[in-house]
């Protein structure tokens, strides 16, 4: 059975050490959907001290996730990465539910929500 989220261990690697980096060994990493973006949604990562009744908590490689019950349908699936390349590295997202992306890949739609289209 998939979670909502999954991460990699290349991934919670990265994200341990940025919370390190940050200082905020403890907190929650918030996953979050967002209206925007040439196709209407994007996506948002970053660190949170507490969580409310609307968040699905779930607990990875020892990092605690934190995803708001109304994003969960739109991310269920998904697999965050940490890809290295000759370019440099960075977090990558396969979201199975995506049905479309914008060019630079930072914003998408599922079957079910356009989110809110903006002018690139």
């Amino acid at each position: 059975m998939s979670e909502i989220v999954n991460i990699t261990e290349a991934a919670a690697f990265h994200i341990k050490e940025m919370m390190k980096h940050n200082e905020e060994e403890g907190s929650f990493l918030r996953v979050a959907v967002k209206g925007g973006g040439c196709s209407g949604l994007s996506y948002g990562m970053g660190f949170e001290q507490n969580s409310d009744e609307q968040d699905a908590i779930l607990s990875q490689h020892g990092i605690n996730i934190l995803v708001n019950k109304d994003d969960a349908p739109i991310l269920n699936g998904t697999v965050i990465d940490y890809k290295e390349s000759m370019m440099g590295g960075g977090f990558t997202i396969d979201n199975p539910n995506a049905i479309a992306s914008c060019g630079c890949g930072s914003s998408f739609k599922t079957a079910v929500n356009a989110g809110t289209p903006e002018e690139c």
